[in-house]
């Protein structure tokens, strides 16, 4: 059995719940202060349960529950203080302590204390080891990096908790797939799971997306509509690119995470919305709030755990895998037979960057069933688009990681270079017309982007005129 941890300042407490702990014949550990407590998570096995005072020198309990909760959420943490910081007791209990104890406690109730939250903590090692187990043979996920090894114990930690959590990661890096995880393995996998993308549904309707709406509440309101939070009764509401979302909306989702009550528009009967939130985004929400774009109450409301999705270029060695995967998936899915990358062509998609991750290599993987000639595939058979991706991806690489953007105009055009060898070697017999669109796309995107996608005034900056940026948007098929 693991050691229970015990932290206060007063060595007569320490010497009381020692005393106790031995005569139960349970092993434990003690501390005077956080920071030495903190620090021995850094080199040891974690506890089996924490004991912990609320007032110390050099920290102070609270902090201490918020940063282990935070950092190892299957060790129970008990709360001792005297009854003037009953109020703080109750505020971390709320947080994630598992129970308090006031002073001055009664010995055999403390022990009494200690076995419940032993019990807790096996319960919660077992169950979070069998869904680290059910996750290692899902074949939506998949990952041998330690990095998602990582993402998978979390999920495992969490199979049996309803708490708010927040995914950060890029795009295309499987946000909604860990959402979905998070859903199936809980509480609430019995109930639905309803998705939405914040940035894809027009500011005007999405307050009736989320929240739904009585007949006759705005033009084309024919009949009630039941939103999203209504949808996702009894189960997960995961609302993607939450960083998106507009202003006056966050105000409404704050309420509704504060005190589980909502409106429809137009609606004057308060609802219960019954729903675990689970929130994504690629975007970095304190530079948000720092800029006044996102409220810091709903940040803090969203932020209870947060898991981080790395990128495919830090888990580098799990795109053979997922390479194999998605070639099986995509001939499966169009009657065919399965095709298989060369070492070359393994070696070659290893390095690249994919800056769309996961789901560019998905899309890459499609594209190689449907055009790639022959069942193994080879470097030729990449698509030109993939081998740019490799030469831009080596001229960055000149720059010791520094954007291509930064880099000298020789530079630049010794990727551009390489790339067109590369093609003319292939044997590509469209070589200028595919490098002209590339250096088009990129202009354009360029030019929209820092013009937040006003055409009129690209066009201006570009020295073009209005009916050709029009004209090269379309053939391009860029929308901005």
């Amino acid at each position: 059995m693991k050691p229970v941890w015990i932290v206060d300042d007063d060595q007569s407490i320490r010497w009381v719940l020692e005393k106790a702990l031995q005569r139960e014949n349970m092993p434990y550990k003690s501390f005077s202060n956080p920071q030495d407590v903190l620090d021995a998570f850094d080199r040891e096995e974690e506890p089996q349960v924490l004991i912990s005072d609320i007032r110390m020198p050099r920290g102070n309990g609270i902090d201490l529950l918020q940063q282990v909760k935070a950092e190892h959420p299957n060790v129970p943490v008990i709360i001792m203080t005297a009854y003037s910081d009953l109020d703080s007791a109750v505020s971390s209990f709320q947080s994630g302590a598992f129970e308090y104890l006031t002073k001055p406690f009664d010995v055999s109730k403390s022990v009494e204390l200690i076995r419940r939250a032993v019990d807790e903590s096996l319960r919660l090692q077992t169950q979070s080891k069998e869904v680290v187990e059910r996750m290692k043979d899902n074949t939506e996920m998949l990952g041998q990096a330690p990095a998602m090894q990582d993402v998978f114990r979390a999920i495992g930690r969490l199979s049996q908790s309803n708490v708010t959590v927040l995914i950060t990661g890029e795009s295309g890096s499987g946000k909604e797939l860990v959402a979905r995880a998070l859903h199936k393995h809980s509480p609430r996998a019995g109930g639905p799971f309803i998705a939405l993308n914040t940035a894809a549904i027009p500011k005007d309707l999405l307050e009736s997306e989320l929240f739904g709406h009585e007949r006759g509440a705005f033009t084309g309101a024919q009949t009630m509509r039941r939103g999203r939070f209504e949808q996702a009764e009894g189960g997960t509401l995961f609302l993607d690119e939450i960083g998106d979302m507009p202003f006056d909306l966050q105000t409404r989702l704050l309420r509704v995470l504060s005190d589980g009550h909502f409106y429809r528009v137009g609606g004057h009967d308060s609802l219960r919305a019954n729903v675990r939130v689970i929130a994504a985004t690629h975007q970095n929400l304190e530079e948000r709030v720092a800029q006044g774009l996102f409220r810091e109450d709903l940040f803090h409301r969203l932020n209870v755990i947060r898991l981080r999705l790395p990128s495919l270029r830090e888990r580098k060695e799990d795109i053979p895998l997922l390479a194999r995967h998605f070639l099986q998936v995509s001939a499966k899915s169009l009657g065919m037979e399965v095709k298989r990358l060369s070492d070359e062509a393994m070696t070659l998609i290893t390095q690249l960057p994919f800056p769309g991750n996961v789901r560019q290599l998905e899309n890459l993987c499609h594209w190689l069933t449907v055009m790639a000639p022959a069942q193994v595939i080879g470097p030729q058979d990449l698509p030109p688009d993939v081998l740019i991706m490799g030469h831009e991806s080596k001229v960055t690489d000149l720059g010791s990681g520094i954007p291509l953007a930064t880099l000298s105009a020789g530079d630049w055009e010794q990727g551009l270079a390489l790339a067109a060898k590369n093609l003319l070697q292939a044997g590509d017999a469209s070589v200028f017309d595919l490098l002209e669109k590339k250096f088009e796309r990129a202009v354009l995107t360029a030019a929209l982007e820092i013009t937040r996608g006003r055409r009129v005034e690209a066009a201006e900056r570009l020295g073009i005129g209005r009916n050709t940026i029009t004209r090269k948007l379309q053939e391009l098929g860029i929308d901005n």
